[in-house]
This record gives structure tokens, C-alpha cells and sequence, in this order.
């Protein structure tokens, strides 16, 4: 009994298991006490029975594959109704790799773009996001989703992305300019680039452009090391200055920061005002937010955390402003604005803006998720300038000098 029992543990737990604990129970047949070998009948009864358990363990141990295989599919199916298509690495592989930062962070993109992408539909039911499903020839995907021409957004763009393969030489330049010791291997630099990020349009021009943006680098050098680091951020683009909005706009992401250090908002804040700064106007895009890039410290886990809690922060830090504003009323006078102010958002993406040009220099890059950020419209005139103490002249005044709007 104890080779059946020896059997029945092994047997729950591989076929290999299963093989070897039979094969210990003919072993322990061969040297068994005098009364067991007593006639071929006994020596039968004891092979049948190790037999019998020998089935039932197998039974049991098919019995438990199966329960795994259909909570796998169970996981599986709860996670494709949380996204809004099939991850770029597919659900089996980022199982596979679960513990990974890599598969970690490709989730947390999904499901970032699922959130906002129904926060939005919520807001503008009589549209839809039209979702596109794409690849790679030279290394991965991605997933756009856009919405169009709705009754509250006149454009809404949530881009995820996930590419890898050998780094352009153009790529490289521009990151060895910002202080990237990169070694390639006969010329060549794998890499993984993955990232999520969105540009939210509205048709009233009471509410505020949003961007957000947040992803993660890794390149592996010559001798085999490898560099990674997190960028990201959110920032607000109103066309006309509502400090409410502005307030509850930087506390929440405040928030968010300072669960991780009290530090980091400030800096992040100001990095922001920086960074969105259209140099041939003197202005900033918008009133900001927060801006971090090349992010690889205290660890990696620390940092994957940190924009976690960023990410997160997407859909309270700006669905409430949508619905305080989205039925304002508005003059077509307040519209020419909001259109001549998109025009300044269009003169950064495409002459400033990093990700838009590491898109751009990237071999195989899908142009359409690379101008996803663009308005469908915007408008130039030739020398316009607002009249003094107007409401337009308001937003100016802040957009040349930055605000502290948390303290």
C-alpha cells in the first residue's frame, strides 16, 4: 500500500511521476515479503490493485489539467473583455511572462486604454471608437482606437504600442543628444519601445484639450547590457482659463505623485512647463501638468509604480471637467478661438515634440498612429492678436508665465 500511495502522489502531479511511481511499485513487487509472493494469484491481485490506483490517480491528475486549462480560458476571457483588443504579445505569451516588467507593463497600457476609451464612449454615446488592429513588418503592433465627429468629442485618439527590433540610426542620434552612452554591436541597437498614449479634442471650446502619454524603453547594448527607463505625462490645453478646472487638473495628479514622493510633483510640474514650450511663439502649449522622461531610478519596480499610479489618475483628473463643460453654450466667436489655438498645438507636435519624432525616424512606423494627436481641424490667420483684457488675452497671459495652481 505504501507503493500505491508513493503512486497516487506522484501521479497528481506529472505523467513522468506516474511512470516512475509504477515503475517503484514492480521494484518493490520483485522483493516483497515471502506472504505476498505466495502463488500467482496473490502476485495478480497486488499488480491488479496497484493497477486500480494507478488509474485513479491518472484519473485524477487528468481531472486536474483539465480544471487548469479552463480556469486559464476563464482568465483569458476576462481579460479580453477588459481591453479593447487582443494585446500586441498576445494573452498566452504575457502569461507565460507575468512576472516580467515588460508583460507587467504592456497590461497596465491596455488597460489604461480601455479605461479612458469608455469613460469617453460614456460622455458621447451617439459615437464610436472605431478600433484598428495593427502590425509591425520589422517587430511588433499596436492598438488605435478613435473616435470621430461624436456630439461631445471632435476627435479622440487612445494609441497603444508595442515595437522591438533594431534601433534606426537617427533614433540613436537623437537619443545620444540627451546624454544616452548607447554601444551598438556592428552598428546595430535592439530594442523594445512600448507606450500608451491619447490626445482628446473636444467640440466645445469650454473644454480642454487633453494629452497623455506613458511608456517604457529598453535597449540592449553590445556587450549584452541593458538600458531601460519610463517617460511620461498629462497635460491640459484649455481655450479659455477656468482655474477650477486647472486646480482639480493638478491636484489629482498631485495626488498621484505624492504617493510615491513629495518631491516629484513639483519637479515633474516644472519639467512640464519646460517641456511644452513652442519657443518661435513664447508661450507654452497649455497650462501643464506633469512631464518625466528617461526615468530609471530607484528601481525599476519603484518607477513601474510610480506610473501606475499616473496612469491612473488619466480618468479622474479630466472626466469630470468634460461633463461640468460639455453643453456650455458657445459663440462662434469662442469656436474661431478654439481653432486658432489648435493651430499652436499643431505647431509643437510637429516641430517639438519628441515621441512624434522618434515615431517618425522609426523604421516601419505607422504614420496614422504617429499624427493620431492632430485635430481634425485648426485654423492659422495672419497676425491675430486678441484685444486687451479679454477673456482670450486671459489664457495668453498664462500660457507666457506659468501658474503654481496647488498651493
Amino acid at each position: 500500500m505504501a507503493v500505491a500511495a508513493q503512486l497516487l502522489r506522484g501521479a497528481v502531479r506529472s505523467p513522468p511521476a506516474l511512470r516512475v511511481a509504477a515503475a517503484a511499485g514492480r521494484r518493490a513487487l520483485g522483493s516483497a515479503p515471502p506472504g505476498l509472493e505466495a502463488g500467482r494469484g496473490g502476485r495478480r491481485a497486488a499488480l491488479a490493485a496497484v493497477g486500480a490506483l494507478g488509474g485513479l490517480a491518472l484519473g485524477l491528475w487528468r481531472w486536474q489539467q483539465a480544471a487548469m486549462a479552463a480556469s486559464e480560458e476563464e482568465e483569458e476571457q476576462q481579460l479580453r473583455q477588459r481591453f479593447m483588443a487582443p494585446p500586441v504579445s498576445g494573452l498566452r505569451e504575457l502569461r507565460r511572462r507575468r512576472r516580467e516588467l515588460r508583460s507587467r507593463m504592456e497590461l497596465l497600457l491596455m488597460e489604461t486604454q480601455a479605461e479612458v476609451c469608455r469613460a469617453l464612449a460614456a460622455l458621447d454615446p451617439g459615437a464610436a471608437f472605431a478600433v484598428d488592429t495593427w502590425e509591425r513588418k520589422e517587430g511588433g503592433g499596436g492598438v488605435s482606437c478613435v473616435l470621430q465627429d461624436g456630439d461631445v468629442f471632435e476627435k479622440a485618439g487612445v494609441n497603444v504600442s508595442v515595437v522591438f527590433g533594431l534601433l534606426s540610426e537617427e533614433a540613436a542620434r537623437q537619443m545620444r543628444s540627451r546624454g544616452k552612452s548607447l554601444k551598438a554591436k556592428d552598428g546595430k541597437l535592439p530594442f523594445c519601445a512600448m507606450g500608451v498614449s491619447s490626445v482628446i479634442h473636444p467640440k466645445n471650446p469650454h473644454v480642454p484639450t487633453m494629452h497623455f502619454n506613458y511608456r517604457y524603453f529598453e535597449i540592449e547594448e553590445a556587450d549584452g547590457t541593458k538600458q531601460w527607463w519610463f517617460g511620461g505625462g498629462a497635460d491640459l490645453t484649455p481655450t479659455y482659463l477656468n482655474e477650477e478646472d486647472a486646480v482639480h487638473f493638478h491636484k489629482t495628479l498631485k495626488e498621484a505623485c505624492d504617493k510615491h514622493d513629495l518631491k516629484l510633483y513639483p519637479k515633474y510640474k516644472k519639467w512640464c512647463d519646460d517641456y511644452f514650450y513652442i519657443e518661435h511663439r513664447g508661450e507654452r502649449r497649455g497650462i501643464g501638468g506633469i512631464f518625466f522622461d528617461d526615468l530609471n531610478s530607484p528601481s525599476k519596480e519603484e518607477v513601474f509604480q510610480f506610473v501606475k499610479s499616473c496612469a491612473k489618475a488619466v480618468v479622474p483628473c479630466y472626466i469630470p471637467i468634460v461633463k461640468r463643460h460639455c453643453h456650455d453654450s458657445f459663440t462662434p466667436e469662442e469656436k474661431l478661438w478654439q481653432q486658432l489655438r489648435r493651430g499652436r498645438y499643431v505647431e509643437f507636435n510637429l516641430v517639438y515634440d519628441r515621441g512624434t519624432k522618434f515615431g517618425l525616424l522609426t523604421p516601419g512606423s505607422r504614420i496614422e498612429s504617429i499624427l493620431i494627436s492632430l485635430p481634425l481641424t485648426a485654423r492659422w490667420e495672419y497676425m491675430h492678436t486678441p484685444p486687451e483684457s479679454s477673456k482670450e488675452a486671459e489664457i495668453l497671459e498664462v500660457l507666457r508665465n506659468p501658474k503654481d495652481w496647488v498651493h
